[in-house]
């Protein structure tokens, strides 16, 4: 990958460099480093750099994909609310697409959508829009296998996007069977998440749709606490213990 490549070469001029166990640096050359070090310590400096801000974006989603740290993203998060800021909207959400499409490990990313832009209500609906809402019809029409990885991944990390954001896009991808068990994943993440948002009635009417094999493990519990009208883990403790007990 041209990206990847790029930010090699970028972390080369800072005197970094891969070798077979981890990163070494110049100035301590016997030093090994983990590639969460290496992102901790140069990631930030890409948003120093002598470029537009596009192509520090771009730079860093390189310097993601060779090193696949969270942290990365985190820099870029930064870089966003900070005073150079905002960063370059198209750029950055085609960036995220496109990882959440790969067929590659996507951890780091749906890592970040979950904690740092869906638990943020300030930023949560434009980026569920952004990664999913804007075009889940084309996506469940179209049943590209990218696009649909892309669909699987965000549903299941979605629990903390609020409900009134994602329900038109649960409703859409209940229209494919292939969705269904992210989107139950999505559903249970909604009440077990310490910011997952839903509404029980919905919810249930939407998991009473969904073709999953009966002894799917916490579906029996999840139907159980949305029909006593439950909307999150935390705001009704014990009430899932007591669920488990119930359909156990």
């Amino acid at each position: 990958m041209r990206a990847v490549e790029t930010a090699r070469r970028w972390l080369a001029d800072q005197g970094v460099r891969q070798v077979r166990d981890g990163w070494v640096s110049d100035a301590e050359p016997g030093v090994l480093l983990t590639a969460n070090q290496v992102a901790h310590s140069w990631a930030g400096d890409v948003f120093a750099e002598d470029l537009d801000a596009a192509d520090q974006l771009r730079l860093a989603f390189g310097l993601l994909d060779l090193l696949d740290e969270y942290w990365v993203t985190c820099e870029m998060r930064f870089a966003d609310d900070g005073a150079e800021g905002p960063l370059p909207a198209d750029v950055l959400w085609d960036g995220y697409r496109r990882r959440l499409e790969a067929d590659r490990d996507a951890e780091a990313v749906t890592y970040s959508l979950w904690v740092d832009w869906f638990e943020d209500h300030t930023t949560s609906a434009t980026a569920f829009a952004e990664v999913l809402g804007n075009d889940i019809g084309r996506v469940v029409t179209e049943r590209s296998e990218a696009p649909l990885r892309r669909a699987r991944r965000v549903l299941e990390c979605s629990g903390p996007v609020r409900w009134t954001v994602k329900e038109p896009a649960y409703r859409t991808a209940v229209r494919l069977p292939g969705l269904h068990p992210a989107l139950f994943l999505g559903l249970r993440a909604s009440f077990h998440d310490v910011y997952g948002d839903l509404e029980p009635a919905a919810a249930l009417a939407l998991l009473d749709r969904l073709d999953l094999p009966p002894d799917t493990e916490h579906l029996a519990a999840l139907r159980h606490v949305l029909a006593a009208g439950h909307r999150n883990h935390y705001r009704s403790p014990g009430a899932w213990d007591e669920a488990v007990r119930a359909t156990s």
